[in-house]
């Protein structure tokens, strides 16, 4: 028998569930909306319902030496959550969320399973109508709250709250060796559990344990109404990015807007769509009412077209309608992407900037690459995205060491993504998104900044943890020691213990690594 059956057996006796190949509910739970990682095939699913379950498990993974991948919902753009052998450690059985914001004499908090996804915690607010009170999550509905919080958590009240991880009071992680441990925001500064926390604030995704349930603060917001100003806009001139475009847009990222209002940008390059030559996409999210926000459209927004939809396609509503509507409707395409009926090829990179940065030069890149892309695949199924995400504010007011997040003078975090439908494009994909990366890390913080809840899986492991981590890579190699000694948490961008060596891989990131995931995946698949 092997370890692997074995442990299945033992699965099989705590009443864990199991799923193994050849099963219709294995192939469910181990399906992708990303194609990159089609032949995806662990030995098992496990889907445990609570933490002692995840405490065995743990064990006899350990006992068997197999390797287990850790999955909250499987949104990693990068495949991290997606296994390719051993356990699929899947959470997704643990999504209970309780709301506690009846009694005054409690802070209002709500605690969340690890399985849950930003859906089932917004349902506690809209469900009571708890009009004027916020969870400072994703802007998704079907993302996991989990690698989300663990991977510092950027929403649409990132500027008002700080980051997701900001706002964490508690949480209950399974170690490999000190089973069950609860740590807290209030546990005593310096000891081994206050830095747990502080490491799970950024860092947390799969590097020290499995997070089984966290405790987040419930934020009020400004308006006493309880009301939220939001909308979305897609700007597509008739002419595409001109001139004109492109500096309307450079002195929207210089705006000093203040920290209520979040406005987060994508540029388009969709060749699917022949009707139009490119355009910019605006979410919006303030904490105000609709008066100051149409002020503050006025007195910065100095393009009349895109002034006057900007004011005309944003509305004031309660903000437990935002969450039950505008969320879904601003982002539905990224919804609509975490089921594996909508399959496509997809590769991520991110890049982080600052009030400092040179907007002139990003832009100029972005320009210049969505051209040659336009001209280089006309006719073809693919689709070119730069996306910034409305960041500094609140976050920014954070010590770089104050937690795990380490990049608090963004102001904003941006994510390149290439999209593709016939898989004899990759190479082409994988090409044109190096040329994007080599332009624009240059241009990103400190020449290397990236944010670790966009990552990109072909980060050389000689470098993932400056370009996540920063400053806070040796204090995190410490407590990576302290809680998981023997590296039973081990993956490709994981934090490391102190002395482990490190492979000098620095030349990959730029490679041809056409089909080099799928032909892994494949070639373990038997």
């Amino acid at each position: 028998m092997t370890e692997m059956q074995e442990a299945i057996q033992a699965f099989n006796r705590q009443n864990i569930s199991v799923l193994v190949p050849g099963e219709a509910e294995y192939r469910h739970a181990i399906a992708t909306a990303n194609l990159l990682f089609r032949f995806s095939r662990p030995e098992c699913v496990v889907q445990p319902e609570t933490p002692a379950q995840v405490q065995t498990i743990i064990r006899e993974a350990i006992a068997g030496k197999l390797k287990i991948t850790i999955k909250c919902n499987g949104h990693s753009y990068a495949g991290h959550s997606t296994a390719f052998s051993g356990i699929s450690l899947d959470l997704r059985r643990m999504k209970n969320a309780v709301l506690e914001l009846d009694s005054n004499s409690v802070p209002k908090t709500v605690t969340m399973g690890a399985g849950c996804q930003w859906g089932d915690v917004y349902e506690k607010l809209i469900i009571g109508r708890h009009d004027g009170y916020i969870i400072n999550g994703g802007r998704c509905p079907t993302v996991g709250v989990s690698g989300f919080i663990l991977g510092a958590g950027l929403g649409p009240f990132t500027r008002s709250f700080g980051m997701g991880a900001d706002t964490l009071a508690e949480a209950t992680i399974v170690t490999a060796n000190d089973g069950i441990v609860t740590v807290r925001k209030t546990d005593p500064p310096g000891s081994w559990e206050r830095r747990l926390f502080w490491a799970l604030q950024g860092a947390g995704g799969g590097n020290f344990g499995v997070v089984v349930q966290m405790k987040l603060s419930v934020q009020k917001l400004r308006n006493l109404r309880g009301m939220v100003v939001a909308g979305r806009y897609q700007w597509f001139p008739p002419s595409g990015f001109t001139d004109d475009v492109v500096a309307t847009m450079n002195a929207f990222y210089r705006t000093p807007w203040p920290q209520e209002l979040t406005i987060d940008t994508t540029w388009i390059c969709d060749l699917r769509q022949a009707s139009n030559q490119g355009g910019v996409r605006f979410n919006v999210s303030f904490d105000g009412n609709k008066v100051e926000y149409d002020r503050l459209i006025t007195t910065h927004i100095a393009h009349p077209g895109l002034q006057t939809q900007l004011k005309r396609r944003v509305l004031a509503e309660e903000s437990s309608r935002f969450l039950y509507e505008t969320l879904v409707a601003q982002w539905l395409e990224e919804a609509e992407r975490a089921y594996p009926s909508n399959k496509t090829y997809e590769l991520y990179s991110s890049f982080i900037f600052t009030k400092a940065s040179d907007f002139e030069k990003i832009t100029a890149v972005i320009c210049e690459r969505m051209k040659f892309f336009r001209e280089k695949f006309n006719g073809e199924q693919v689709n070119f995205l730069v996306t910034w995400i409305h960041a500094g504010g609140k976050a920014s007011e954070f010590q770089s060491t104050e937690t795990a997040y380490f990049w608090r003078d963004a102001l904003f975090h941006a994510y390149v993504t290439v999209e593709w439908v016939d898989k004899w494009m990759e190479l082409d994909m994988r090409l044109f998104l190096a040329s994007v990366k080599k332009q624009l890390r240059s241009l990103s913080l400190n020449e290397k900044a990236a944010f670790m809840n966009f990552p990109d899986r072909d980060f050389p492991t000689k470098l993932h943890e400056e370009r996540y981590f920063g400053g806070n890579k040796d204090e995190l190699r410490k407590v990576k020691q302290r809680w998981d000694p023997n590296n039973v948490f081990k993956w490709v961008h994981g934090v490391r213990r102190p002395g482990d060596p490190e492979e000098d891989d620095t030349a990959e990131e730029y490679a041809e690594r056409t089909d080099k995931f799928a032909s892994e995946q494949w070639a373990g698949m038997f």
